[in-house]
């Protein structure tokens, strides 16, 4: 199987994982909104939060190490063991001391509420440190279904713990914890984890390798957390609730895009690391950023072009052109953000975490600074065009500091034309005029499938072949 065929194969399995989460939330939320207090929410809410936040400090996020040292070892049974025992030693470990503090710092909570908030945080460090070792072992069937249990479960169980049982904020509670350890015992099993633990393998020198690699990461978590919500926490300061509602609503289309783009991120990552010592890799890679750009601004195209049909259809309430009229920025907002994960995959292959955690973090400054200079000039416009600043940076960045490491030629032609294309898109839509709008659905088709003809061509190539081999093999079958 070629290269850019496991990477689509792997694409497409790693999106069952990436997109179910969000359809069950989408189920989930309307019943945990309507069951549970404010003060309830409030606190379900801090504990979505705060896992985000706590995940990094508690880990080190040497679980990110398990997944890009495990790639190098895969057909070292020895090398892979050792890898696995010391990541799962030093989460473990690391995880009990930090949850100790937790139990005690969230005093103000009920001791049930307390108890299950730590068994939640355990099982779920556990949880996302294995499937980081099962895309190690380069197996996304695995990663996928239990991505997906996990979801599935934690929905079935607020039907039954919070709509009919009606059991409020622990209900909540007793669903996410439940709905992990059920896909933790999964990856277990499926995984054959337990027999790859061998405590005669515990090295102080491996461990400070994986720590090494996966320190630089914490800020860069941090500093993703910090440029997605950093927005959020400006408007509300300065110009209060509404202009914050106005502005999630208006990351709902746009967000689409960054889901669509994370499942291909999970599965160039491994593709990138796989074959990063090949002979051939730096005309791999530029060959694989064209691609990528193309496939990338085809799909934005279609989806800026889409944008006043979606609106109409997903966005209820009183929100408006105030909504409406931020999406085109952060539809390229998004588009850059897309570029830098392909870049960041590179950053990956190489071990580079010190340059990725960097990158990032000037990225959030950028991103605040942008904010706070603007919000009373240009009030919620400051948190859509702070954000593209942002991401343009962090892509133009990474594009230009990766050539320090790893020669990537880069066809310039086609990423200027591409970006001042939907530019041009993206001004059109701005103005939400029929007239425009349908000009925009012309434009972003014929624009989609020009710059894709050839993956288009090879597609119905492909098709034609299975289609001769299916009626061959019904031939010689009847």
């Amino acid at each position: 199987m070629s290269r850019e065929t496991t990477l689509a194969k792997n694409t497409i399995i790693m999106s069952i994982g990436t997109i179910l989460p969000k359809l069950s939330m989408l189920i989930t939320l309307p019943i945990i909104t309507a069951k549970l207090t404010q003060a309830e929410y409030g606190t379900y809410d801090l504990i979505s939060t705060l896992v985000s936040l706590f995940l990094p400090v508690a880990t080190l996020q040497v679980q990110t190490a398990a997944f890009r040292f495990l790639i190098d070892c895969n057909d070292d049974k020895t090398k892979r063991n050792r890898v696995i025992t010391n990541v799962l030693l030093f989460v473990t470990v690391s995880s009990v001391i930090s949850l100790s503090v937790l139990y005690f710092a969230l005093y103000k909570l009920s001791f049930e509420v307390r108890i299950l908030i730590c068994a939640y945080f355990f099982s779920d460090i556990l949880f996302l440190t294995l499937v980081q070792v099962v895309r190690g072992l380069s197996r996304p069937m695995l990663y996928s279904l239990c991505t997906s249990v996990q979801p599935i479960v934690n929905m079935l169980l607020v039907i039954l713990m919070v709509y009919y049982i009606d059991g409020g904020l622990i209900g909540a509670l007793i669903a996410m914890t439940g709905s992990t350890i059920v896909a933790l015992f999964i990856v277990l099993a499926k995984g054959h984890i337990i027999s790859k633990i061998d405590f005669r393998l515990v090295s102080k020198s491996m461990l400070k390798e994986l720590i090494s690699y996966s320190w630089p990461m914490i800020p860069n978590s941090l500093s993703l957390w910090l440029l997605n919500f950093s927005d959020r926490l400006v408007l509300l300061n300065f110009m209060g609730i509404n202009a914050n509602a106005v502005y999630g609503v208006a990351n709902k289309i746009p967000s689409m895009y960054s889901l669509a783009n994370s499942a291909f991120t999970q599965a160039w990552q491994e593709n990138a690391s796989l074959n990063s010592k090949d002979e051939d890799v730096s005309v791999y890679y530029g060959k694989m950023f064209d691609n990528i750009l193309r496939i990338l601004s085809g799909i934005m195209a279609m989806l800026i072009a889409a944008m006043p049909v979606l609106f109409i259809i997903l966005i209820r309430g009183d929100y408006g052109r105030q909504a409406y009229c931020q999406m085109p920025i952060l539809m390229m907002a998004m588009f850059f953000s897309s570029m830098s994960s392909f870049l960041g995959g590179i950053y990956i292959a190489h071990k580079k975490t010190k340059s990725v955690g960097g990158t990032t973090i000037i990225a959030a400054v950028i991103n605040l600074v942008v904010d706070l200079l603007l919000v009373n000039s240009v009030g919620i416009y400051a948190a859509s065009v702070s954000t593209l600043v942002a991401y343009m940076f962090l892509a133009v960045y990474r594009m230009r500091n990766v050539l320090n490491f790893q020669y990537i030629k880069y066809n310039y032609a086609n990423i200027f034309g591409y970006i001042l294309f939907l530019v041009i898109m993206c001004i059109l839509s701005w103005f939400n005029k029929l007239p425009l709008n349908l000009l925009n659905i012309v434009l972003g088709i014929l624009f989609a499938v020009y710059i894709n003809r050839e993956l288009i061509k090879k597609m119905i190539v492909m098709g034609k072949e299975k289609i001769a081999k299916k009626r061959e093999n019904g031939v010689k079958h009847g």
